[in-house]
């Protein structure tokens, strides 16, 4: 018996330390930008799959640092009076698209039966900015560790999903760059996903859907005090994006400071790797008892709720602009 506890507890420690290699492998091909953030995020579901995540515990503190260091590290490249210029054409549709996708997540929670705070991250995670609206809406409406997984899941499943297929329809249907990133931003959930399809689309795509996407992001603190309205819990805490601010900070510098240009072209480099990277630990949540969990009404609710914001974006930059 005990000899069996032994030969087990030695295989165990040889899969963590393969699951450990196989991790750091795939970061060097990240570092060295051999592999691109969709086959990043791909490689990352297949190991997590195949052989597990050794990194468990670290991985959701390591993506939350490295996309907002990633995105400040973009700021560096960008221009403020371009940004301001796609802040000002993408500010009409991200109100219209906000609401009305709350409204109409809304609905669809009530016809599929979803659980109610379950639907209402679904609906804020869609409305908003993915993983980090839950993230901040969660402790607001008191939802517990399943609710927040599931919807969590949803929201990565269906970005996993966008990073592949929103470039494909971008160069089907011919869209401009600026036209990409604006329905990127309005339309991919997580900024990371947003980042990644656009920065694979083209330079201008990459600086229109960052900007707008991070503008987009601070409807967190608007959409929350409602929440805390509607759910009737007046005591609930506001987590504020503050490396919005930061990235605003880098692009003023990089618009208005000539002389970092010798550096700036570096910054947005590495920040590009860190982008990368963590489009590969996000697969690395996606296991299968990740896609059990999640379950088919709220998948069904955020399956209809991306479709419509998706059609709404594009028919409104294609036809209204």
């Amino acid at each position: 018996m005990k000899a069996k506890q032994q030969t087990s507890a030695h295989l165990f420690e040889i899969n963590h330390l393969v699951q450990q290699a196989l991790f750091a492998v795939v970061i060097l091909l990240c570092l060295f930008s051999i592999i691109s953030p969709p086959i990043a995020l791909l490689l990352g579901v297949l190991l997590v799959n195949i052989f597990g995540n050794p990194f468990v515990e670290f991985n959701h503190k390591a993506i939350t640092f490295l996309l907002q260091f990633s995105v400040v590290g973009l700021g560096f490249g960008m221009n403020a009076h371009s940004a301001v210029s796609a802040g000002k054409e993408g500010f009409v549709l991200t109100i219209m698209s906000i609401f009305s996708t709350l409204v109409f997540g809304f609905l669809l929670g009530k016809w599929l039966q979803t659980e109610k705070k379950t639907s209402h991250l679904i609906s804020c995670g869609t409305a908003i900015c993915g993983g980090s609206a839950i993230a901040a809406i969660a402790p607001v409406i008191k939802s517990n560790e399943n609710q927040t997984s599931i919807a969590l899941g949803v929201i990565f499943i269906l970005n996993s999903i966008a990073l592949f297929v929103f470039p494909f329809i971008g160069h089907q249907l011919d869209l401009s760059q600026k036209d990409f990133g604006l329905w990127c931003a309005i339309a991919i959930h997580d900024t990371s996903s947003v980042v990644g399809a656009a920065n694979k689309y083209g330079a201008e795509a990459l600086q229109v859907a960052t900007t707008v996407k991070l503008a987009r992001a601070l409807w967190i603190i608007p959409i929350s005090l409602l929440t805390a309205f509607v759910f009737k819990n007046k005591n609930s805490k506001t987590k504020i994006p503050y490396f919005v601010g930061l990235f605003i900070f880098a692009m003023l510098l990089n618009t208005y400071i000539p002389s970092l240009h010798i550096f700036t072209g570096h910054v947005v480099g590495i920040a590009k790797i860190g982008l990368t990277i963590t489009l590969f630990l996000i697969g690395a949540t996606l296991n299968f008892a990740t896609l059990k969990t999640v379950g088919v009404k709220p998948l069904l609710q955020g399956v209809f709720l991306w479709i419509f914001i998706a059609v709404l974006a594009l028919g409104s930059i294609l036809y209204l602009s």
